[in-house]
């Protein structure tokens, strides 16, 4: 038998390993790619129908009543707000679209002429505000400025305090990991974490303080924000650096 064959058959079959495994990494890669892909697309569609429905109670009780301009005024916001909510369905929100959806209402704004009219755009510009909060959790307000920072301009006392204190914890590490695919609500993240009441409170308060959750609305589910998120990937991306 040839010897050269007897030597060569170790290399093939480690090149018939590394092969299998890269089809292996990429089949799994593409399947959670498109998990993702859909557990984004339900994600959105949950928060976009609580928004729609957030547009209309907000509207119907934060708007002057009576007012001879009541239901003109609030079907102009009403298309306003939904708009703004069929962009983020298809994820079309851009600086840009932002900046446009600020100018339009500014547009509105100044043709408005009743004395209380503030109080009625005051209500518009809350829910514009709230949708925008929203958009930044599901990571569709992307900014095209490609801003670079140097470890020299780092803030210690500021990354201390709103980075690595409220992650310092483990409960606040697996509420923020819990968040990265879906909402909680207080009693779920209880159940998640085993704490109860105020300790749970307080730890979710810290997460809160630090802008890397929000709370969709007073009692509501709370959720991960676009900092929030971006700090987790920085962590996952960190953890696979150290064990490769």
């Amino acid at each position: 038998m040839n010897n050269s064959k007897i030597y060569d058959t170790p290399a093939k079959l480690e090149a018939i390993h590394r092969d299998i495994k890269r089809l292996m990494e990429r089949s799994n890669q593409e399947y959670l790619d498109l998990m993702m892909a859909n557990l984004r697309k339900d994600f959105i569609d949950s928060i976009t129908a609580y928004i729609d429905d957030d547009i209309k109670k907000g509207l119907e009780g934060g708007m002057v009543d009576p007012c001879p301009m009541r239901d003109t005024c609030k079907s102009i916001f009403t298309d306003f707000l939904e708009d703004n909510s069929k962009n983020i369905r298809r994820g079309n929100v851009s600086d840009e679209v932002i900046t446009g959806k600020r100018d339009e209402l500014s547009k509105i704004r100044k043709q408005a002429s009743f004395d209380n009219c503030d109080i009625c755009f005051s209500e518009v510009n809350s829910l514009f505000e709230k949708q925008l909060n929203l958009i930044g959790s599901l990571q569709i307000y992307n900014s095209n400025d490609e801003k670079k920072t140097e470890i020299s301009s780092i803030n210690e006392e500021e990354i201390v305090k709103t980075v690595l204190e409220p992650l310092s914890n483990k409960q606040r590490l697996q509420i923020l990991k819990s968040m990265t695919s879906k909402t909680h609500s207080f009693s779920a993240l209880s159940e998640l974490t085993g704490l109860r009441g105020g300790n749970l409170l307080f730890h979710i308060q810290k997460l809160l303080e630090s802008d890397l959750i929000i709370q969709r609305h007073e009692r509501g589910d709370y959720m991960i924000t676009k900092k929030g998120f971006n700090l987790m990937l920085v962590l996952a991306d960190f953890q696979q650096y150290s064990e490769d």
